[in-house]
């Protein structure tokens, strides 16, 4: 798929918004479901698009910068999957061979995060001076020389994937063999059960397994509309406070320790 001038324009700077929100953390352009689903509406690619940043978005949930362990670059892998998926002209069918692309596009980004982190730290310096000087001109300026940095982080990847047009994008993605693109998705599956196991570790309590076990049970109904699940919701987010308010509030007056389900388990 050949796209304009206009689309190109969008596309790089759905990129760039992306950079920056890796920093900033506002409007989430840098999640995968979000920038995916940009740029798949700025090439007239929507749903195809949609569908990698849903999958690509299972697979990030486990990424998480820990101390000084920096995480997978989601937020370039999103971009230069969703691109290589659109200038591909596969539709549909491309969404595995843009997955399996991801997972090293995120791993290769850490370099360009690295190299942006430790230019930041020189622009920190120098914005110490600005502030010893009592200058907030120089304090704004650098402050959004450090934003577009990470903008550009993005963006300049993005715009060269462009460059190179749909033609080599192809026959890269045709040149991928069989075993390469399966284990990359396999590897992939397992991240997003590594994702999957480190949210599930953070909310672990026996408040939260009913309801956990009931998605499950829900998300099998075929049946039920997202006005429906809505509605459960809903009910299940009443229920709760209402548990939270009468928990441990009877019966003796045992404590309420913030576990509404498990105190009243344990009065049984």
């Amino acid at each position: 798929m050949n796209l304009n001038a206009i689309q190109v324009i969008l596309v790089v700077l759905v990129s760039f918004l992306a950079g920056m929100e890796g920093i900033l953390d506002e409007f989430h352009f840098h999640q995968p479901v979000v920038a995916c689903t940009l740029i798949g509406l700025v090439t007239g690619q929507l749903v195809p698009c949609m569908i990698l940043g849903g999958s690509l978005q299972m697979i990030a949930l486990g990424w998480a910068n820990i101390g000084a362990a920096v995480a997978p670059d989601a937020a370039l892998a999103a971009v230069a999957s969703a691109i290589i998926l659109v200038l591909g002209g596969q539709g549909r069918a491309g969404v595995d061979s843009a997955i399996a692309i991801a997972i090293p596009l995120a791993v290769a980004g850490l370099l360009l995060t690295i190299i942006a982190r430790t230019l930041a730290t020189g622009i920190v310096h120098i914005m110490d001076k600005a502030a010893e000087e009592g200058s907030f001109r120089k304090l704004d300026f650098w402050q959004w020389v450090a934003i577009c940095m990470q903008g550009v982080r993005i963006a300049i990847p993005a715009a060269l994937i462009l460059a190179v047009g749909a033609g080599p994008v192809k026959a890269m993605l045709n040149a991928m063999p069989d075993w390469l693109t399966d284990g990359l998705s396999i590897g992939g599956g397992m991240v997003v059960a590594v994702g999957y196991a480190m949210v599930i570790n953070m909310m672990a309590s026996r408040e939260m397994w009913p309801f956990f076990a009931l998605g499950f049970v829900l998300a099998a109904v075929s049946e039920i509309t997202l006005i429906g699940l809505g509605a459960i919701g809903v009910s299940l987010a009443l229920i709760y406070l209402t548990l939270s308010k009468t928990g441990g509030s009877s019966n003796g007056g045992g404590s309420n320790t913030g576990d509404p389900v498990g105190d009243i388990i344990d009065k049984y």
